[in-house]
């Protein structure tokens, strides 16, 4: 009996210690969750191995954005395959995107767990992000000056360009913190693709170089209708004559021609000044005569140009082949296109002798691992991305411009340029009008400043004045009161007004990615179960006893 009851005992004994024991390992679990959401396990710093080792087999990881073009698919195909027989030691497995902010997401998220890809395409304002995590990306400057493997090292199995062959402008974009963090791949900006047409039936002359004023001036009179209630510049039912696509560039862009303010390196905010809350005015204005839209309010700006629906139409020179009426790429029917001629113009200006616009565009990061000789791995396909083939063939692909001044001065680009209009495919008129735009605007184009939290807060920008053109549309009330309101939902919204600690004092980070908001709730909830299993376990015991 005596040694039944010490059995049992011991049995009870070894239960509670099992359950200590669990109870420590899942709050240590959760603790480790939830602080991986906002940073990473620690890695040490990468140091550049001094020889690549070609008898050890990498698999590395190449994330990448898509806009279901199936000739990018194919560049990038073709760049893996060739770069895998000059390196058959490395596999590259790439993984599509469709959009920047998934990249975004699945990264962040990734960060918590060291699953993060090994290549990855994205922009310096989420590299930002994810730097919060220590010795999560890999700084570049040593690679970039390494004799053997660095830009156009002795040592590549490739003709890669030299630091000094990449764009200057560009390659600037990719610092951070005083390092570079990134390679530029692709840089676009923003152009107004215009219906020349309407504009000279309207009574007006198109300027080489287009300002707001003369823009909303024509918009304006494009809103006049006839007696039916059709438009009687188009005779259609449908007329938005100034539509903006990226209405967070369009913010941006006029700020920095008022030379107002937006932000500081270190991520001090001033977007909520008085030159901001008048745009929103003149906006609110326009949006209530129907003069001017959003894309994320009406849709694509090229589905109206094409119908003969719209006469301004703002939206990135790498989406030049879905606009004109002999767009190769469109998403309406062919009876719906109108034909007119397309003119392609910088985007509207403050002060035409000194135009500004924005640069954008596709970066590429690495991301760190323990072995670094991965991590080298992993840099010598970054590097490759940047060979005069791959640059060049995706830059056909739609009205993107190469960055490296290698690939922009080669015979085969320059062969490229001088066949525009050819077809309406590789050699489409609109899409080359627009690189050529970029190509001589360089110098003319500018980037906002990089801190974690950046990617929030051009988002606010953006947000402001699609708040107040929804608001107009469902006849509220605009004023004063409204905008002390916007800015205070704008800035609750991404969090603008909060610090961290861990940024260094810098702008917290926008909303948590979908993922890791739904894994903390997984856990909290599965924290909660098992709290009451072992209080119900304790006072089922108590009652025995």
């Amino acid at each position: 009996m005596e040694e039944t009851l010490n059995k049992k005992y011991s049995e009870i004994t070894i239960n509670k210690k099992w359950k200590k024991m669990l109870s420590a390992f899942l709050i240590g679990a959760s603790l480790l969750t939830l602080t991986g959401c906002h940073g990473s396990r620690a890695l040490p710093d990468f140091t550049p191995p001094a020889d690549f080792d070609t008898t050890k087999n990498f698999e590395i990881t190449f994330w990448a954005k898509n806009d279901t073009n199936k000739n990018q698919t194919d560049v990038y195909k073709k760049a893996i395959a060739d770069f895998e027989s000059l390196y058959p030691n490395i596999k590259v497995n790439m993984k599509l995107y469709t959009d920047y902010n998934r990249i975004f997401n699945d990264v962040i998220t990734n960060i918590a767990t060291g699953t993060t890809p090994n290549v990855c395409i994205t922009y310096p304002d989420h590299i930002a992000t994810y730097m919060t995590g220590k010795n999560t990306v890999v700084p570049l400057d040593d690679l970039f000056v390494n004799e053997k493997y660095g830009l156009g090292g002795n040592s590549l199995l490739f003709d890669g360009p030299t630091q000094e062959e990449i764009v200057p402008q560009f390659l600037s974009e990719c610092v951070l913190e005083g390092q570079h963090y990134a390679i530029p791949y692709m840089r676009s900006t923003e152009c107004c693709y215009i219906n020349r047409d309407y504009v000279e039936k309207l009574g007006y002359t198109l300027p080489d170089v287009l300002t707001w004023d003369f823009i909303w001036e024509v918009s304006e009179a494009a809103t006049a209708k006839n007696a039916d209630g059709t438009f009687a510049l188009n005779g259609q039912n449908v007329m938005i004559p100034f539509i903006y696509k990226s209405t967070d560039n369009m913010m941006i862009q006029f700020l920095k021609q008022q030379e107002a303010d937006y932000s500081t390196p270190e991520g001090d905010i001033g977007l909520f000044n008085d030159t901001t809350e008048a745009f929103l005015y003149e906006i609110a204005d326009h949006v209530e005569s129907g003069a001017f839209s959003t894309f994320k309010i009406s849709s694509y700006p090229a589905n109206f140009l094409n119908a003969g629906q719209c006469v301004f139409a703002i939206d990135s020179t790498a989406g030049a082949t879905w606009m004109g009426a002999d767009a190769p790429l469109s998403d309406i029917s062919e009876d719906a296109f109108v034909d007119f001629e397309t003119e392609v113009r910088m985007v509207p200006q403050i002060d035409p002798e000194n135009p500004q616009m924005i640069s954008q565009g596709p970066s590429i990061c690495v991301f760190n691992k323990a072995d670094p000789q991965e991590v080298l791995a992993s840099w010598l396909f970054a590097q490759y991305l940047l060979t005069d083939e791959v640059q060049i063939g995706y830059a056909r692909t739609e009205g993107y411009l190469p960055v490296t001044l290698k690939a922009q001065e080669s015979p085969s680009y320059q062969d490229y340029l001088a066949r525009s209009g050819e077809d309406n495919g590789t050699h489409y008129a609109i899409k080359l009008d627009a690189s050529k735009l970029l190509l001589s605007h360089t110098g003319d184009t500018f980037v906002t400043p990089v801190f974690n939290g950046s990617a929030s807060l051009r988002n606010a920008a953006g947000q402001l004045i699609e708040n107040v053109s929804t608001s107009v549309r469902r006849h509220e009330t605009v004023d004063d009161a409204y905008m002390e309101q916007l800015y205070a939902d704008v800035t609750a919204l991404y969090r603008l007004d909060q610090k961290d600690i861990a940024t260094n004092g810098k702008q917290a980070l926008g909303p948590l990615p979908g993922a890791a908001v739904l894994l903390l709730l997984a856990l909290s909830l599965s924290w909660l179960l098992i709290l009451l299993y072992v209080l119900s376990d304790f006072v089922k015991k108590r009652k025995k006893h």
